[in-house]
């Protein structure tokens, strides 16, 4: 058991770090939004602190997870995934995987009335695929200035300038599938035929 809660302490600090990314916020942001200093959460990050549940609550608060999530707990049995939805940008975001690392999956709401909003294009590492549900998307993608309609999908490199917006007055909702280390979906467009699969 001690090793059990050794290796979970141990791996608090990647989690930290690749929560904060996620959600491209810096340490500045997150001292703010907790009241814990740049120098602790940079020591919490690398290892160097031990960390503790007063330092934990306001971490887990100001990323949306549960503490279960942020130490990576055994699961207790329990199937249902309790998601927190996150606003951003005037978008709410609702995380549909557990996982710090790897392709992360959201549920994205841009509420009706917000088509007026001035685009404000940014940047990251990454790759990011995306599918709209509901209602039509605006997206800006470098020189660019789309409007997805529901069933449409688009894939593109994070580092291109990019902004969502809605394209008219009423909401939108798209699956947005996100890997921060450039991973891409892999979709198939069609269902491979008999010869396809015989090789012939």
């Amino acid at each position: 058991m001690d090793d059990d809660l050794e290796h979970a302490l141990v791996s608090v600090g990647p989690r930290l770090r690749a929560l904060r990314r996620q959600r491209e916020t810096t340490l500045a942001d997150l001292s703010a939004a907790t009241g814990i200093s740049v120098s602790t959460l940079s020591r919490l990050e690398s290892g160097a602190r031990r960390p503790t549940l007063e330092l934990l609550l306001p971490l887990a608060r100001a990323h949306g997870v549960t503490l279960d999530e942020l130490v990576d707990a055994p699961p207790t049995g329990d199937p249902r995934i309790h998601l927190r939805p996150v606003v951003r940008y005037g978008m709410t975001m609702l995380p549909l995987t557990r996982r710090a690392g790897g392709i992360q999956a959201y549920k994205l709401v841009i509420p009706a009335g917000s088509a007026r909003r001035q685009p404000e294009p940014k940047t990251h590492e990454g790759y990011e695929w995306l599918y709209v549900l509901n209602g039509r998307l605006r997206m800006v993608l470098g020189e660019q200035d789309l409007v997805l309609s529901p069933g449409e999908a688009a894939e593109f490199d994070t580092r291109l300038p990019h902004w969502f917006g809605a394209a008219d007055a009423d909401a939108v909702e798209f699956l947005s599938l996100f890997g921060s280390q450039g991973e891409r979906a892999h979709l198939r467009a069609r269902p491979r035929t008999g010869q396809e699969r015989s090789g012939s």
